[in-house]
């Protein structure tokens, strides 16, 4: 495209487990596409995830990737067809692109769609770069009130109201949220707008919990003990809501994929109860007390990525339903993207929500 546009900086992953930086190109979008300035890119565990190990599941990094996935931006060019949005609308992004064509697609469960083209992963491009091509279809327009850093959010909420939805939450049942990250914190404070109460939530970092008691005052933090086990720590948690079967947790939020803390999960659900697993783990877990979720009828859930979340998503933000902006702890210019990587790898540097923002007005450079 025109040499008038800015460097299009972005973050990329090697197969060989680097990070780098790297200009790409600037395209053109195509027919149904717009051509966006990614204003704000939340970092993801499964960013940091792709970085060291290349893969999750059967998701591999088989070549150089720019990564990212959480991220609103502006318009700045709109291909053929598009009439939706327009170019300054302030748009946040939908990551995934499913095929329209596969059964899942046709019964609305596009989140399942096997052929998704989901941004970050190998390989199509991602949102840690200064210009990215996107469909308009999967562009949601942002309220005037809504900053581009919670329109980057709006994708780690929608992960949180997946589960809410898989976990069929009701008004007065109990929950536990497993993993104070920026999941587990979103999805608690979700479920307490929900109507989730009591809600306990639980970690192995003291300042994350601290964090918690500060951003969900209501919420009960537990410590998990590394010198107890699954059940040890269980037992401790459902401690929190009373005595007897009938006081144990309904649901459980697992959010952090560790294998040791769905096994917790497992044994904190009351008998008949719900464990939604909703972080990212390793492909095989082998310890999982398969005869106890089954003999009590605890119902282990899973959920991928999310679909139909943006527009509620962001009229919870709009309508004040849900105030995320405490949640952001750092913020680094495009151009040190590669510190902001570092800074949410490193367990000595307490971190929430990191976001890689561009505050360069590129949009006179589009024409």
């Amino acid at each position: 495209m025109s040499s008038s546009f800015l460097p299009n900086t972005s973050l990329q992953v090697t197969p060989d487990h680097h990070i780098k930086l790297v200009d790409a190109p600037v395209n053109s979008p195509g027919k149904g596409e717009v051509l966006l300035q990614i204003k704000a890119t939340g970092v993801c565990g499964s960013d940091i995830h792709f970085w060291k190990t290349g893969r999750i599941g059967e998701l591999i990094f088989h070549g150089d990737c720019i990564i990212g996935h959480e991220a609103a931006g502006v318009v700045l060019k709109c291909g053929e067809g598009v009439s939706h949005p327009k170019p300054g609308d302030r748009v946040a992004v939908e990551p995934g692109v499913p095929c329209h064509n596969c059964f899942l697609c046709d019964d609305g469960r596009y989140n399942l769609c096997a052929d998704v083209q989901f941004a970050g992963v190998y390989p199509y491009a991602g949102t840690i770069q200064r210009y990215k091509v996107h469909p308009a279809r999967w562009l949601h327009k942002l309220p005037e009130k809504i900053s581009f850093a919670e329109g980057a959010l709006l994708e780690p909420l929608s992960v949180a109201m997946r589960g809410i939805e898989i976990a069929q939450l009701q008004l007065g049942r109990s929950v536990v949220v497993c993993g104070a990250g920026p999941i587990g914190l979103i999805t608690a404070a979700a479920a307490r707008a929900s109507g989730a109460h009591p809600i306990a939530i639980t970690d192995l970092d003291e300042s994350r919990l601290n964090f918690a008691r500060e951003f969900l005052p209501s919420a009960l933090p537990y410590k998990i003990d590394t010198t107890l086990d699954a059940q040890g720590n269980a037992k401790a948690i459902r401690a929190l809501f009373g005595e007897g079967e009938y006081q144990a947790p309904d649901r459980v939020l697992e959010c952090t994929g560790v294998e040791s803390s769905v096994c917790t999960a497992a044994y904190t659900a009351r008998r008949g109860g719900v464990v939604v697993v909703i972080g990212v783990g390793k492909a095989f877990m082998n310890n999982l007390p398969f005869m106890h979720l089954s003999l009590a009828e605890i119902d282990l859930k899973f959920i991928n990525r999310y679909r139909d979340t943006w527009p509620p998503a962001i009229a919870c933000l709009d309508g004040g339903l849900l105030n995320l902006k405490p949640l952001v702890s750092h913020r680094f210019p495009l151009e040190q993207a590669k510190d902001a990587l570092e800074l949410c790898a490193d367990p000595k540097r307490p971190s929430i929500k990191v976001l890689i923002v561009d505050e360069v007005d590129a949009t006179l450079n589009s024409q």
